[in-house]
């Protein structure tokens, strides 16, 4: 048996309960086997796997919080800080009512590969809670808020852990955890990121996930001599990734005439007006079957479905495993020629080897939707020098660091003779160069 074969059954047999944790370790160690085989002598005798797939620290603790009616609720809390082998550690946290600890471990294990090609110092790590804001006030956000972070300030820091936003944790709920944070050490530093502009929070940051992605599938489409304008795009989701990839896509002369949320999916043929879905979503946090209501020729339609739309460029920025194997099947018999993640996770090994064998260009999360947390990392800068930089500014490094990690996952896929297979080329790429990291800095 293969040194990634037994790691793999290794993880398997130790936390059965684990499905999406095992299923971010497969896809990696899968697609980083030539590495691996190449140097399993070195790799065994520093335990470079099995140190790979067990965090650093697992911090787990009870949330109390008072709700509307003074009753007294319970939820549960994560930090993994995952692998600190090329910086401090940096990751989001994710409030949603079905976290649980494999889907922070997954998201933990898959930002250390995601940092890891941003080129930035930045270790990997990530948090949550089962807690979920949708339907809460803005006094019940606080008091968890608050609450969460009288246990998690502990562990954080400027220096040692800097958490940021994800599903359900916006800039509403970290400018509470900044405050509670600041109140309990006395510190102003970026211990957060994703802060509101006005005391330290970076521009651009709020935007930085959805723009990234933009920029990503605009280098996908010019390296195979395609370009995004003009062409038919759906993005799923209608959260902050979601709506600022239709931004960015939009700005880059793209049409994009879908998008969804948990209930259902909205089509507007003559293309999206992000206006209306920013009103919807961002300030009276609604659904978005109320687009329908507001748009004549828009139409709504409840449940899943979204991939039925013929389209060429689908950016699924929902939840992990929303593409299953008959939507991917629906998408590349419609025409679809490229996906590129804005969701963590959102198809297992399987369904991205199909788009592959199918000709469709695939660009994995830890690659497409590292804009979000560059910005954190260059808001952390920002932070540090207590200076702020432009709108423009801040863009301008995005789209550079996009670049980047485009010619790295692109030159490395070639290298390891898979041109245009950007799943192995950002595993092989970031694996690397955290695996040498780590032997470097020893057994730790």
């Amino acid at each position: 048996m293969s040194y990634v074969d037994e790691v793999l059954q290794r993880v398997r047999k130790k936390d059965p309960d684990q499905p999406e944790f095992y299923q971010a370790v497969r896809e990696c160690f899968d697609t980083v086997r030539p590495l691996v085989d190449a140097n399993e002598k070195l790799y065994r005798e520093n335990a470079v796997l099995e140190r790979f797939v067990e965090p650093e620290r697992m911090i787990s603790f009870r949330v109390p919080w008072i709700d509307r009616n003074g009753a007294v609720q319970i939820n549960r809390g994560w930090r993994v800080q995952f692998n600190s082998a090329i910086g401090s550690y940096k990751g989001g946290i994710r409030l949603r009512s079905t976290v649980n600890e494999s889907i922070i471990k997954f998201l933990g294990f898959e930002i250390v590969l995601k940092n890891a090609l941003t080129g930035l110092p930045m270790g990997g790590a990530k948090g949550g809670s089962d807690f979920d804001p949708k339907g809460k006030t803005d006094r019940e956000v606080m008091n968890f808020c608050q609450s969460f972070v009288t246990e998690l300030f502990k562990y954080v820091g400027s220096h040692m852990d800097c958490p940021a936003g994800d599903i359900g944790c916006g800039s509403r709920e970290i400018n509470y955890m900044f405050g509670q944070y600041k109140r309990l050490t006395g510190l102003f530093d970026g211990s957060f990121s994703g802060k509101d502009p006005n005391f330290g929070g970076s521009l651009v940051r709020r935007e930085a996930a959805g723009y990234g992605l933009g920029y990503m599938a605009e280098e996908m489409a010019e390296a195979y001599g395609k370009t995004i304008r003009g062409k038919t795009v759906v993005v799923t989701g209608s959260g902050n990734v979601a709506i600022y990839a239709v931004e960015k896509c939009q700005q880059l002369g793209a049409h994009v005439i879908a998008m969804c949320d948990s209930d259902g999916y909205i089509v507007d043929p003559d293309g999206i007006h992000l206006n209306i879905v920013k009103q919807i979503k961002e300030v009276q946090r609604g659904r978005i079957r109320e687009y329908a209501d507001l748009v004549p020729r828009a139409s709504y339609t409840p449940g899943p479905g979204i991939w039925n739309i013929p389209c060429d460029i689908y950016l699924p920025c929902a939840t992990q495993n929303e593409i299953s194997p008959e939507s991917a099947e629906t998408l590349v018999r419609n025409g679809v020629f490229l996906i590129a993640e804005g969701a963590n996770m959102p198809a297992d090994l399987d369904t991205i080897h199909y788009f592959q064998n199918h000709g469709v260009l695939y660009m994995p999360d830890k690659a497409a939707n590292a804009g979000g947390v560059s910005v954190s990392g260059l808001e952390q800068t920002q932070n540090a020098m207590r200076f702020s930089w432009t709108f423009e500014e801040v863009d301008a490094r995005l789209k550079i660091i996009m670049h980047d990690i485009f010619e790295k996952v692109s030159r490395t896929a070639a290298a390891y003779g898979m041109p245009n297979n950007y799943l192995a080329g950002a595993n092989l790429y970031a694996f690397q160069r955290v695996a040498a990291a780590m032997i470097a800095q020893g057994i730790v």
